[in-house]
């Protein structure tokens, strides 16, 4: 059974940085496809930044430059860098990883930057 746990919110002031992890378990391929989403107050799932598979990475428009993605395949777990964080980063952090046709979702993790 594949389970993916998140950790590393929390409260932080703007400027500020915050590290989310999210650990694989029940499969060690998943990791190549792992990546992170949020969800704003009131707004859709958006995507973060992702490992697409084929060895390349997508971030959000309004995260490059700021946030990076990384992983250690020892582990099994996925990195998301967040710097120079914003009021508008504000938001659930979920972690995602697909196997064939399933998507596998964590718990999620709250990030709150304070103005």
């Amino acid at each position: 059974q594949v389970q993916l746990v998140e950790s590393g919110g929390g409260l932080v002031q703007a400027g500020g940085s915050l590290r989310l992890s999210c650990v694989a378990s029940g499969s060690t391929l998943i990791i190549n496809t792992m990546g992170w989403y949020r969800r704003a107050p009131g707004k859709q799932r958006e995507l973060v930044a992702t490992f697409t598979g084929d060895g390349t990475i997508e971030y959000a428009d309004s995260v490059k430059g700021r946030f990076t993605i990384s992983r250690d395949n020892a582990k099994n777990t996925v990195y998301l860098q967040m710097n120079s964080l914003k009021p508008e980063d504000t938001a659930v952090y979920y972690c995602r990883g697909g196997l064939g046709i399933r998507n596998y979702w964590g718990q999620g993790t709250q990030v709150t930057v304070s103005s």
